[in-house]
């Protein structure tokens, strides 16, 4: 973290819940993180002790299984993991579905979900993705077809899914009747334990090994009416874009966060490294790129904050919300190289964290919207 820096909009209260998720990340995500980047997933025990502590739905109210607290609190959880350099976790995919059912479901979907995802007992997945499709999300060739008696028969296939193999429910996005554009696409809520929902392999990515990204298939994959998200067909699209913007916020001040942790552990080894009879920290141009990149890296966690502190105030709109995810994912790709540079060889290797940022922090200019894509829809807001 930047010393003698704290963000405006922490208090008291945060504070306390910011040193019991240091704790948990430091305890249970850091030291398991090998073993996780083995096995390509995170075990159900760090989500389940997440759970205790509040962290996976904190912003939501008590009766549906949250802590009762505010974005800010989800926002000091996305730092404190982004420190410890956790980007593979996909609690964050439970934080959003959480957030689709509390603003679009009915009484009777949160109710049966939102108790178990904000325990850690229901891993959760949302499958937009298709081979071929990317961001465009008007694309997708998935199908939810109703049938006389009400109920849906899901057909298609989705891939680069988060928690793809450890997921008990995934928000399918699919095309409920053939009208034009957006107004064909409805969101479902599908158990996995549904006989015509299939699990492709586990993918092996660049980076960020840790997470279970997957394919999916869905073969007649017949659910209930009440599957529908909302009850109501043709408002997926609104539906996933009144949501994008806080998935693309939590993507950006994960960069900021990461991109701390990246200067600190570079600072750090420039001041044991030797090279020439003088360590790293003593040489002209160690000194220069690290300035360039302290100033860099705060000039993003007060961007990061100007992003939180409207989303505390409800006032985070699409265009911040984009700008933050390129501007930001894009620091963090430069800033990590940079820092990289001044490890030499033990940069490139994967038993050094700086190493594994390296290749995680690639897909954060991919994934919740190309960046490409926030460039144009921050171009509109002009």
């Amino acid at each position: 973290m930047l010393e003698n820096y704290r963000s405006p909009w922490m208090d008291e209260d945060l504070d306390a819940f910011g040193d019991s998720v240091r704790r948990f990340c430091k305890e249970i995500l850091e030291p398991n993180e090998m073993k996780w980047r083995a096995q390509h997933y995170i075990d159900r025990d760090a989500w389940l002790k997440a759970g205790e502590l509040g962290m996976i739905l904190p912003d939501l109210p008590e009766e549906y299984g949250g802590a009762g607290g505010t974005p800010a609190h989800a926002c000091v959880v996305m730092r404190e993991v982004g420190y410890v350099g956790a980007s593979s976790w996909g609690y964050g995919i439970n934080y959003l579905v959480g957030h689709y059912l509390a603003n679009y479901g009915t009484e009777a979907q949160k109710q049966r979900w939102l108790p178990g995802m904000a325990s850690g007992e229901v891993i959760t997945s949302v499958a937009m993705t298709e081979p071929g499709t990317g961001s465009d999300l008007q694309g997708v060739r998935t199908t939810a077809k109703k049938r006389p008696d009400g109920k849906y028969v899901i057909n298609g296939a989705k891939t680069f899914i988060t928690n793809g193999q450890m997921c008990d429910m995934v928000v399918v996005v699919a095309k409920t009747s053939d009208a034009p554009g957006a107004k064909s696409i409805s969101l479902m809520i599908v158990d996995t334990a549904n006989p015509g929902f299939r699990r492709g392999k586990c993918l092996d990515k660049v980076g960020q090994d840790a997470g279970d990204t997957s394919e999916m298939f869905f073969d007649d994959c017949v659910v209930e009416a009440d599957a529908l998200l909302g009850g109501v067909e043709g408002q997926g699209f609104f539906q996933l874009m009144g949501q994008l913007p806080f998935e693309r916020a939590m993507i950006a001040v994960s960069a900021a966060a990461l991109m701390e942790r990246a200067l600190a552990l570079t600072v750090d080894y420039v001041k044991e490294r030797k090279a020439f009879g003088k360590a790293l920290i003593e040489q002209q141009n160690t000194r220069f790129v690290l300035a360039d990149v302290k100033a860099t890296v705060t000039a993003s966690r007060a961007f990061a904050d100007v992003i939180i502190q409207r989303w505390i105030d409800g006032t985070l709109d699409s265009a911040m919300a984009s700008m933050g995810k390129f501007w930001l994912t894009e620091r963090q790709g430069e800033v990590i190289d940079k820092c990289v540079q001044f490890f030499g060889g033990y940069g490139y290797m994967l038993e050094y964290p700086i190493a594994r940022m390296y290749a995680d922090a690639r897909v954060q200019r991919i994934y919740g919207g190309a960046n490409e894509i926030q460039r144009e829809l921050v171009a509109r807001s002009l």
